[in-house]
């Protein structure tokens, strides 16, 4: 009878500009030179970041699963074969943890499933961080991932999420896409009231970064260009 492999969850830098010494403990590079199948978001940005995280390997040598919104379960379902058969595996993020925030969550779901051991590895969490560095509750916070698209509901939702600082005393952490980022902004900034707090932190960990708490008063007097830069957003009162 087989013994099972191991899954693996390998975090990444935040940005191709980080330094992988600086947001990575360095038995991240033995633990991939000992896996030869990994799942991934992007092959051509998973590779890079084996290529640069120190694989001794040919890139030819390993298998790349491409698990995204577009990855049906029957497809996933299969991923997880060579950890039946013995074999290590590995999860890469695109940025930083695997599973936050990420589709990388059901293959973990699975793997528990499947009774596989799961390992998660080190690594940075932008929303962690951004936590961290805003000076707001610790304890008691919810990560809403993305808010609605459409204006009006994403106007009810950030009024919604304001509420929840106050009665719940709870801090508020929310993302969007990069390239929509200025507009969430704007959008905070006339819905919420003046003495609000709200951290913006971009580009964590990164040389550009820039993490910011002030009241939505002061905000108001001079936007950050924050366009298609990586940004979580925290409310607190």
């Amino acid at each position: 009878m087989n013994t099972k492999g191991t899954l693996y969850l390998i975090p990444t830098t935040l940005g191709v500009e980080a330094e992988i010494s600086e947001s990575l403990p360095s038995h991240i590079e033995k633990i991939i030179n000992e896996i030869d199948d990994y799942i991934v978001e992007n092959e051509k940005s998973a590779r890079h970041f084996l290529k640069k995280m120190g694989i001794k390997k040919s890139l030819n040598d390993i298998s790349l699963y491409v698990l995204n919104t577009q990855t049906t379960p029957e497809i996933f379902s299969s991923y997880l074969n060579a950890i039946e058969s013995g074999k290590n595996m590995g999860i890469i993020s695109e940025a930083g943890c695997p599973c936050i925030a990420d589709p990388g969550a059901v293959m973990v779901k699975l793997a528990h499933q499947k009774k596989i051991k799961v390992v998660p590895l080190t690594g940075p969490s932008s929303i962690l961080l951004a936590l961290m560095a805003s000076g707001f509750n610790g304890q008691n916070f919810t990560f809403h991932g993305y808010l609605p698209k459409e204006k009006n509901d994403r106007v009810r939702k950030i009024k919604e999420l304001e509420k929840n600082i106050f009665q719940k005393q709870q801090t508020q952490i929310f993302i969007e896409t990069p390239y929509r980022n200025q507009h969430l902004l704007e959008d905070i900034l006339a819905s919420c009231a003046s003495n609000t707090l709200l951290c913006v932190a971009c580009d964590i960990t990164l040389p550009s970064e820039m993490i910011i708490t002030q009241r939505i008063a002061e905000w108001q007097k001079k936007l950050p260009d924050i366009h298609k830069r990586p940004t979580i957003f925290l409310l607190y009162n």
